[in-house]
C-alpha cells in the first residue's frame, strides 16, 4: 500500500510531466517530424524524388538563369525549386500534400533561399502557371497528356522539362541522361520541349501565299509565289520559324503583327514577311 504523502507526490510528478509534455507539443512547430517515404501515395502520383544529379541536368537543359521564373509541378520535398533558387531564379513549387509543402519551406529556409523559393498547396489542374518561363515536372504519362493542352497555350518559348516521362506524340526537342557514376540509379533521363508559336493556317506574303500545317513544333505546307507552288518543311522553336522551300531556306520570328525574317538561296539572300490570311 502506498502512503498518502508518497501518493500525492507521485500524482504531482505525473501532473507536472504531462503539463510539460503538452507545453512542448504546443510550442513545437507542426509537422517538424514529418519524413516523406519514397512511394507514398499522392493525389495524382506517388512520390519518388528526382535524383539531385538529374535535377541539375534538367535545369541545365532548360538553361535556367537568374532571369527565369521556374514552376515545379508536384514539387515534393522542394529540391528542384531550391536548386533553381540557388541559381538566382525565382521558383515556385506546386504541391498538393500540405506536409510536403511545409517540409519544402523548412528545406528552403535551411538553404537560405526563401527570398527566391516559394511553395503553395494547390491542385495542378486548377492552378495557373502562365507566368513561368520554365516548367519542371516528374509526373506520369497520363498526367503529362492531361496537362499538355494547358502547356501548349503557354507563351511561345516557354521551356518544359520532364523527368523520364514524355508528352505522347509531341516529340521532345532535346534530352539528357544522368549516369550511375553521378549518383543516378533510376529515372535518369530528362526531356525538353520548347512551346511553339501557333502558325497553322494561311499567311499572305507580298509576292504570294504561305499555307502551313502544324503538328506541335513540326510544320509542312506549300509556298505559292509567281504562280509556282513549292512544298515546305520545317520546324518551330518558340517564336522562331525555319523551313525550306526548294533550295531556299526561310528563317523568321513570329510576332503579333506577323512573321518577319530572312531568305537564303543559291540566287542570293533577302528578306521576307507574312501576315495572317483568311
Amino acid at each position: 500500500m502506498i502512503a498518502a504523502p508518497l501518493l500525492r507526490r507521485s500524482f504531482l510528478t505525473l501532473v507536472l510531466f504531462l503539463s510539460a509534455t503538452v507545453a512542448f507539443a504546443q510550442d513545437k512547430p507542426a509537422g517538424t517530424d514529418y519524413e516523406p517515404e519514397v512511394g507514398q501515395s499522392g493525389k495524382d502520383v506517388v512520390w519518388v524524388p528526382t535524383p539531385q544529379s538529374l535535377v541539375n541536368k534538367m535545369l541545365d537543359l532548360a538553361k535556367v538563369t537568374a532571369a527565369d521564373y521556374v514552376i515545379d509541378l508536384g514539387s515534393g520535398d522542394g529540391r528542384t525549386v531550391i536548386t533553381a533558387a540557388k541559381r538566382g531564379a525565382r521558383a515556385l513549387g506546386i504541391e498538393y500534400n500540405p506536409d510536403m509543402v511545409a517540409l519544402s519551406q523548412r528545406n528552403a529556409a535551411k538553404e537560405g533561399v526563401t527570398d527566391k523559393a516559394t511553395f503553395m498547396k494547390a491542385d495542378l489542374f486548377e492552378t495557373s502557371f502562365s507566368q513561368a518561363t520554365v516548367i519542371t515536372m516528374f509526373l506520369l504519362p497520363d498526367i503529362n497528356l492531361k496537362l499538355r493542352p494547358k502547356i501548349l497555350d503557354l507563351k511561345p518559348g516557354t521551356r518544359i522539362v520532364s523527368n523520364s516521362f514524355t508528352m505522347g506524340e509531341w516529340q521532345h526537342d532535346r534530352s539528357v541522361n544522368a549516369t550511375e557514376s553521378e549518383g543516378c540509379q533510376s529515372y535518369c533521363t530528362a526531356y525538353l520541349w520548347i512551346v511553339p508559336a501557333k502558325v497553322d493556317g494561311n499567311w499572305k506574303l507580298p509576292e504570294g501565299e504561305l499555307t502551313i500545317k502544324q503538328s506541335f513544333q513540326m510544320i509542312t505546307g506549300t509556298l505559292k509565289t509567281a504562280g509556282k507552288s513549292t512544298a515546305i518543311k520545317g520546324r518551330m522553336s518558340g517564336d522562331q520559324i525555319t523551313f525550306k522551300a526548294g533550295d531556299a531556306e526561310y528563317r523568321g520570328r513570329v510576332g503579333s503583327d506577323g512573321i518577319k525574317g530572312t531568305i537564303k538561296a543559291r540566287s542570293g539572300a533577302g528578306e521576307w514577311s507574312a501576315t495572317r490570311g483568311g
